[in-house]
C-alpha cells in the first residue's frame, strides 16, 4: 500500500501549487485598484472574472473563454495573466508541454510590463510554474534552474511569500534528487516563514519523511507531530490524516503493528468524517496489511472487502485493482484456490479497463495538443497580416509626410531667392569688410585674455599643490594618532575588565567550595560527634534498672527524636550536585513525584538522554528551577489533569516544550507575575528564546530554546559567573 499513499502524498502537495496561481489575481487587483474607469482597468476586471469562474471549479468554461479573450487583449498584464490561467490549467491535468508553452509566451509579455512590481510577481509566479512542470517531467536540473532564477527575482525585488514559495519547490527537488542534506536545510529553512501554513505543514511532512526513510524514526515521529499540532491549530484536517497516516507507516516499519492499527483507524475516522475518500482508502488498505502481518486473515479479509466496495463506488480503479490482488493472496494462504482463481481474474478486468483508459486518456491528450498547436499557428498568421497592413499604412502616410515637405521647401528656396536680388551688391561688401576688421580685434582680445587666465592658473597652482600635501600628510598623522590612541584605550579597559571578571569568578568559586566543605565539616561532626554521643547516653539509659519507670521512658524517646533531628540535619548539609546523579533521572524521579502528589497524569519524553546528562552542571541547575517554576504554575493556577514534557536537544539547542491541558488564559489580558518574571530572567541570562501560546479551555504550550554550546568570550563568561553567584546566594539562604 506504500505506493498509493505516495500518489496520495503528491496529491497534496498539488495543492500548495494550485493556491499560488490565486496571488496573481489577488495582486494584480490591488496593483490595478488606483486606476478608476480606464480600459485597462475595465480589461482586468474581465480578466478577474475569469479567474474567479476557474476557482469556482469551472475550469473547463474559464479556460475556454480565457482562449478567445486572449486574441482581444490590449494590454500586456492582462494578456499574461490569461497565459498563465491556461498553462496552471494544463498543468493539473499533466500536459505539460502545452503548459511549459503558455508559460513561455506569459514571460515574453512580461517583458512590456512598465509596472516593475507586477512584472516580477508574474515573473516569480511563471518561474515557480516552470520548476513544477520539469519536476513533474522527470528534469530536476531544469526544475533546480527554474526555482533558483525564481528565488534571486523574489529576493530582489523582497517577494517574501514567493521566495518562501520558490524555496520550498527547490527543497522537493533536492528530495527528489536524493540530495537529503540540501533539501533538509532548505525545509528547515522554510519553517521560519510563520505566515503561510501550508508551507510550514508541507515543510514538517517531508522532514518526517526524509527521515523516516533513512530510519530515524524518532525524528521523524518528531517532525510529524509538529505537523499535526500545526494541521490541529489551523484545522486542516487533510493535513491531520496524511501525518497520522505517515505516523502509522513508521510504526508498521518497526513491526510495532498495534500502534500502527491505532494510527490508521484515526486516520478512517478523520477521512470518512471530512469525505477524504482517497486517503480513507489508503487507511483500510494499510489495516488490512497489518492484519496479514498479525495472520488475522479473516479481519484482513473484511477489511479489503469493505475498502473494495468503497473504491467501486467512488470509481477508484488502481485502488479496485489493489484489494483484488490483496484478496487473491489471503485466498492463497488459506489455500482457498477458487476465490484466489476468481479475484485474480476481476483484478486483471479493471487493470486491462485502466489501460484502455489510459490509452484513450493519450490519445485525447494528444488530440488537444494537436487542436493547440493548430489555434496557436493561426493565431500567429492573424498576427503576422496585422503587422503587414501596419506597415503598409505606415508607409503611406510617411510618404505623404514627405510629399509635403518637398512643397515647403520649394517654397521657401523661392522666398529666399527673391530676397537675395533685392540686396545691393555694395552694401553686402561693406558688411562683409566691416565683419571682418570686428573678427580680428576679437581675437586679439581673447587670445591676451587666455594668456593672462593660463598665467594666474599655473601660479595659483604652483603654490597651492606643496600646501595641500603638506596638509594630508598632517591629517594623516593626526588619524593615526587618535586610532592609535582608541585602540590602547579599548585594550587597557579590556583587560582590566577581563582581571576583574576573573578575580569575581575565582572568589565565587572559592566561596562556594569553602560552603561545601564546611558544611560537610558540620554536617560530619554533627553525626559522628553528638549523634555518637546521643547513642551512648541512650546505650546507658537501656541498661539501667529502673528503665521501666514512665520518666526514664521519655527520656529515652526524646534521646531517639534529637538523634533522628541530628541525623537529618547533617544528611541536609551534605552538598548534593547533579553530578552524583544522573540529571534526567533526578528531573524524571521530581517530574514523576509531583505528578502523584497532585493526581496529575504526567508524561516525560528526553532525546538525547546521553547529551542531556552531560551539559554543564549551571545550566542543568537553571533548567531545573525553569521547570520548577512552570509546574509551580499549572499546579496553582492551570487546572490541569495531564502535563507533557519533552526535553530535545538538536544541533546545539536544548528545546523545552511543556504543556499543559488546563484552563488557560487570553495572552493579550494577561499581566505577568513575580514567577513569570523570573522565569523570563531566568530564560535571557541563558542567552535563550521562550515563546508562550494559550487560548481559554485549550490548555498552554510554552517552547523554550537554549543555546548550550557557546563560544568563550566576555559576555559568556559572565552569564556563568551571575549562574554561580545565584547557585551561592540559594546555598547561603539554606
Amino acid at each position: 500500500m506504500i505506493t498509493g499513499f505516495k500518489c496520495l502524498f503528491l496529491y497534496f502537495f498539488c495543492m500548495l501549487s494550485i493556491s499560488l496561481h490565486a496571488q496573481i489575481d489577488g495582486n494584480s487587483k490591488k496593483t490595478f485598484s488606483t486606476i478608476k474607469k480606464s480600459p485597462e482597468a475595465e480589461e482586468k476586471k474581465a480578466v478577474t472574472a475569469l479567474y474567479n469562474l476557474y476557482n469556482k471549479g469551472e475550469e473547463k468554461k474559464a479556460v475556454k473563454n480565457a482562449k478567445t479573450f486572449l486574441e482581444k487583449a490590449k494590454y500586456p498584464s492582462n494578456a499574461a495573466s490569461l497565459n498563465l490561467l491556461q498553462a496552471y490549467y494544463y498543468n493539473k491535468r499533466a500536459i505539460l508541454d502545452s503548459s511549459i508553452y503558455y508559460t513561455n509566451q506569459a514571460l515574453n509579455y512580461n517583458i512590456k510590463i512598465a509596472n516593475d512590481s507586477l512584472k516580477n510577481r508574474l515573473f516569480s509566479l511563471g518561474y515557480n510554474l516552470m520548476g513544477l512542470n520539469h519536476k513533474k517531467k522527470g528534469l530536476f536540473e531544469a526544475s533546480k534552474k527554474w526555482h533558483l532564477k525564481g528565488l534571486q527575482t523574489s529576493q530582489k525585488y523582497k517577494e517574501i511569500n514567493l521566495y518562501y514559495t520558490h524555496l520550498h519547490g527547490l527543497a522537493s527537488v533536492y528530495k527528489a534528487l536524493g540530495d537529503n542534506k540540501n533539501a533538509l536545510k532548505s525545509y528547515k529553512e522554510c519553517l521560519e516563514y510563520k505566515k503561510d501554513d501550508e508551507i510550514r505543514l508541507g515543510s514538517y511532512i517531508n522532514l518526517g519523511d526524509i527521515y523516516s526513510d533513512s530510519k530515524d524514526y524518532e525524528k521523524g515521529n518528531y517532525y510529524y507531530n509538529l505537523g499535526k499540532q500545526l494541521s490541529e491549530k489551523t484545522n486542516n484536517q487533510q493535513a491531520r490524516a496524511v501525518i497520522a497516516l505517515s505516523i502509522g507507516m513508521n510504526y508498521q516499519l518497526q513491526q510495532n503493528t498495534n500502534d500502527a492499527l491505532k494510527m490508521y483507524n484515526e486516520v478512517v475516522s478523520i477521512a470518512d468524517k471530512n469525505e477524504l475518500n482517497q486517503i480513507a482508502l489508503v487507511a483500510r488498505g494499510n489495516i488490512g496489511d497489518a492484519y496479514v502481518d498479525l495472520k488475522n486473515y479473516e479481519d484482513a479479509k473484511l477489511i479489503f472487502s469493505d475498502a473494495l466496495q468503497k473504491a467501486i463506488e467512488f470509481g477508484f480503479l488502481d485502488n479496485q485493482a489493489y484489494f483484488y490482488d490483496e484478496l487473491k493472496k489471503i485466498a492463497v494462504l488459506q489455500e482457498d484456490y477458487k476465490s484466489a482463481f476468481e479475484h485474480l481474474t476481476r483484478s486483471i478486468r479493471v487493470k486491462d479497463s485502466v489501460n484502455k483508459i489510459q490509452k484513450i486518456k493519450e490519445i485525447n491528450e494528444l488530440e488537444v495538443k494537436y487542436k493547440t498547436a493548430q489555434r496557436e499557428k493561426e493565431i500567429r498568421f492573424l498576427q503576422l497580416d496585422n503587422t503587414t497592413k501596419k506597415l503598409k499604412l505606415e508607409k503611406q502616410e510617411e510618404a505623404i509626410e514627405n510629399m509635403n515637405l518637398q512643397e515647403e521647401i520649394s517654397q521657401k528656396i523661392t522666398e529666399n531667392t527673391i530676397l537675395f536680388f533685392q540686396n545691393s551688391s555694395q552694401k553686402k561688401l561693406s558688411e562683409i569688410s566691416l565683419l571682418k576688421k570686428d573678427q580680428q580685434l576679437k581675437l586679439l582680445q581673447l587670445k591676451q585674455e587666455k594668456e593672462t587666465k593660463l598665467l594666474t592658473i599655473f601660479g595659483f597652482l604652483i603654490v597651492l599643490i606643496p600646501i595641500i600635501g603638506l596638509l594630508l600628510q598632517y591629517y594623516k598623522r593626526l588619524k593615526t594618532q587618535r586610532l592609535l590612541n582608541i585602540q590602547q584605550a579599548e585594550i587597557s579597559t579590556q583587560n582590566i575588565n577581563n582581571l576583574l571578571k576573573d578575580q569575581e569568578l575565582k572568589l565565587i568559586k572559592a566561596s562556594i567550595s569553602g560552603q561545601d566543605k564546611e558544611r560537610q565539616r558540620i554536617s560530619q561532626e554533627l553525626h559522628d560527634s553528638i549523634g555518637g554521643n546521643l547513642a551512648a547516653i541512650k546505650l546507658q539509659l537501656n541498661h539501667l534498672i529502673i528503665s521501666s519507670s514512665p520518666k526514664i521512658k521519655n527520656l529515652t524517646a526524646l534521646l531517639d527524636e534529637t538523634y533522628q533531628q541530628v541525623r537529618n540535619l547533617s544528611h541536609t548539609l551534605i552538598p548534593k550536585k547533579f553530578t552524583h546523579h544522573k540529571f534526567c533521572e533526578v528531573l524524571e524521579s521530581y517530574f514523576n513525584n509531583i505528578g502523584e502528589a497532585s493526581n496529575i497524569k504526567t508524561d516525560f519524553t528526553v532525546y538525547p538522554k546521553k547529551e542531556i546528562d552531560a551539559l554543564n552542571e549551571e545550566i542543568q541547575i537553571e533548567i531545573f528551577k525553569i521547570i520548577q517554576e512552570l509546574l509551580t504554575n499549572t499546579i496553582k493556577h492551570a487546572k490541569a489533569s495531564k502535563i507533557d514534557l519533552q526535553l530535545n536537544l538538536v544541533e546545539n539547542v536544548l528545546n523545552i516544550l511543556f504543556e499543559d491541558n488546563g484552563v488557560g488564559f487570553n495572552p493579550e489580558n494577561y499581566k505577568p507575575g513575580i514567577g513569570f518574571i523570573n522565569l523570563e530572567n531566568r530564560i535571557v541570562k541563558l542567552s535563550g528564546s521562550f515563546i508562550m501560546d494559550s487560548k481559554l479551555k485549550r490548555g498552554t504550550i510554552a517552547n523554550i530554546e537554549i543555546p548550550v554550546l557557546l563560544l568563550p568570550n566576555t559576555e559568556n563568561e559572565t552569564i556563568k559567573g551571575i549562574n554561580v553567584k545565584k547557585q551561592l546566594d540559594n546555598l547561603t539562604k539554606l
